[in-house]
C-alpha cells in the first residue's frame, strides 16, 4: 500500500510499467512518421493495438489501485502549486483512459476484426459504424500527442523537484 510519505511497490510498478509501454507506443509512431512505411515501422505498428490494449488494462488497474489508496498517498502540496499538481495528474489519468478508449471505440465500429495477440475481441462487421470510426480517427492521435506534451511537462516538473527544489518528490515514485 501507499503511505503519506511514499508510493508503494504496486503503485511504482504500475507507474513505471505504464511509462515504458506508453513511451514504446510513441517511439513506434515517431518511427512511422519519420521513416514512413519501412519494416521497422511495421514492427511497431503491428504491436500498437496489443500494447495499447495492455495499456488500457493496466490503466484500469492503476485507477482502481489509486482509488484504494486514496487517503494514503503522498500529498501534492498546498496552494497554487498543489492545485496545479492535482489538476495535472487528473488530466494525465483522464488521457490515459480516453486515448485508448477512443482506439477501442474505433476498433469496435470498424469493419475489421479486433484481435490483439490473436484473441478476437471484436468480430468483423458487415458495415462499419461511421461515427465511431470517425471519432476515433479524429481524436485518438491528436489527444495522444497532447498526452505526450503533458508527459514531457510531468517529467520536466519531476526533474525540477529533484534538481532545483531537492524536495524528495521524485524519490517517492522512484525508489
Amino acid at each position: 500500500m501507499d503511505t503519506t510519505q511514499t508510493y508503494g511497490r504496486i503503485s511504482r510498478a504500475l507507474h513505471w510499467g505504464l511509462a515504458m509501454l506508453i513511451l514504446w507506443q510513441f517511439l513506434g509512431m515517431a518511427v512511422k512518421l519519420i521513416l514512413g512505411r519501412v519494416p521497422l515501422a511495421g514492427f511497431f505498428v503491428g504491436l500498437h493495438q496489443p500494447v495499447g490494449l495492455a495499456i488500457f488494462t493496466l490503466v484500469g488497474l492503476r485507477v482502481l489501485w489509486a482509488l484504494l489508496n486514496r487517503g494514503h498517498r503522498p500529498g501534492h502540496g498546498a496552494g497554487v502549486v498543489g492545485l496545479a499538481a492535482r489538476v495535472g495528474h487528473l488530466v494525465l489519468y483522464a488521457l490515459m483512459v480516453i486515448v485508448p478508449l477512443l482506439a477501442l471505440l474505433r476498433a469496435y465500429g470498424n469493419s475489421r476484426a479486433f484481435a490483439p495477440w490473436g484473441f478476437e475481441i471484436f468480430a468483423p462487421r458487415a458495415e462499419e459504424i461511421t461515427w465511431m470510426v470517425g471519432l476515433g480517427n479524429a481524436a485518438h492521435g491528436v489527444l495522444a500527442w497532447a498526452f505526450l506534451v503533458l508527459i514531457a511537462g510531468h517529467v520536466a516538473t519531476a526533474l525540477v523537484h529533484q534538481i532545483v527544489l531537492r524536495d524528495g518528490t521524485l524519490r517517492r515514485m522512484a525508489r
